[in-house]
């Protein structure tokens, strides 16, 4: 964060484990900040601003520091989210020295569907129009997808006390998912998102229901852009599934000329493989589920950790699959010593069979 600070925010939150929840907090936010730990303190700094958290009686005592009224506003929420998404269902209390001054979110904007149309036989793209296409231009590249009930005139949500969001609910409930912004195009102001249609049944998957359905004028909006910054670097490792793809994709399609890219991308059959274009130097390995031995598993971590004992240290790391896979993936990272500057490591789905 290069602005000087001129906003503060002070907070108290009351967990059934400070010292537990302030590990979750590091553990988590090492992707997204940057974290300095020294015993019960810890300070983590973003664009958004400074969070200095520290463990006091059993308590967690929370400053935020930001440039401007907005951004405190937005590292309010962040926090606020996480923090009650860490507590699951354990007793906890959060309070803030103000009360939100804002009834509508800051980084809250309207979209409408221009198509959509398959990339592949379980990947379909749409394309929403944005008035205000400034934030997402060399912005992160993910960012909550709102979609409200089908033929009602949509119910945005707010700010709740405890700084999380308030949704609106009953008959004005809004799906809520997070997708990576797969294209910018800033001329058309038009924003790219790729959809993985993965039906499993028994498994809700609206935000895939969506895409199959979505119609020219339908309404929707953004949330954010908010984490996962695009990286910079001469030499990148990537690695991910589906899930994955089309944030690779927008990695290797802005990367500068000359970017000397490894790719390591597991889908399921030769049918789901995608064009990259890229001005970088790029060799990607495609895995194919389909050939796998029955019943057999781990072929994208080998591969993963295969590669990350012959890297380069100045090479980023960035990857992106299921959860046990990249808690494999990172603890490898940390027996080569690998510098946390130089790498994204983050799960975007869980295997609850396994």
């Amino acid at each position: 964060m290069n602005a000087v600070p001129s906003f503060k925010l002070s907070g108290v939150a009351v967990p059934s484990s400070a010292a537990d929840m302030l590990d979750e907090i590091c553990e988590h936010f090492v992707e997204h900040a940057e974290v300095e730990r020294t015993g019960d303190l810890a300070l983590l700094r973003s664009p958004v601003g400074l969070a200095r958290i520290e463990i006091n009686t059993g308590r967690l005592l929370i400053d935020l520091y930001c440039p401007t009224t907005e951004m405190l506003h937005l590292s309010r929420n962040i926090l606020a989210e996480h923090l009650f998404y860490f507590a699951e269902d354990q007793p906890f209390e959060l309070m803030w020295s103000e009360p939100t001054s804002l009834s509508a979110l800051p980084n809250l904007h309207e979209v409408t569907v221009v198509s959509a149309h398959d990339v592949t036989p379980h990947m379909r793209r749409v394309i929403f129009s944005c008035a205000d296409i400034t934030p997402f231009v060399s912005g992160d590249m993910h960012v909550r997808l709102l979609v409200p009930p089908k033929g009602k005139t949509p119910v945005w949500p707010g700010f709740r006390e405890d700084g999380r969001i308030a949704w609106p609910e009953g008959e004005n409930e809004i799906v809520v998912r997070v997708y990576t912004i797969r294209a910018v195009d800033a001329e058309r102001k038009e924003v790219w998102i790729d959809f993985l249609q993965h039906p499993v049944p028994g498994v809700s998957t609206p935000g895939a229901d969506f895409a199959r359905d979505a119609q020219p004028g339908d309404v929707a909006a953004f949330l954010g852009p908010g984490a996962g910054s695009l990286p910079v670097a001469r030499s990148m490792l990537l690695i991910g599934d589906e899930s994955a793809l089309p944030a690779i994709a927008r990695i290797a399609a802005e990367v500068p000329p000359g970017t000397r890219i490894r790719a390591i991308i597991e889908v399921q059959d030769n049918a789901e493989e995608q064009p990259l274009p890229t001005d970088g130097l790029l060799d990607v390995r495609w895995l194919h589920r389909s050939g796998y031995p029955e019943g057999a598993s781990g072929f994208l971590l080998a591969e993963a950790n295969a590669a990350i004992e012959t890297l380069e240290d100045d090479t980023f790391v960035w990857a992106a699959c299921e959860r046990q896979d990249i808690r494999a993936i990172r603890t490898c990272l940390k027996g080569r010593q690998h510098d946390r500057k130089k790498m994204y490591v983050a799960w975007y789905w869980e295997n609850i069979s396994s």
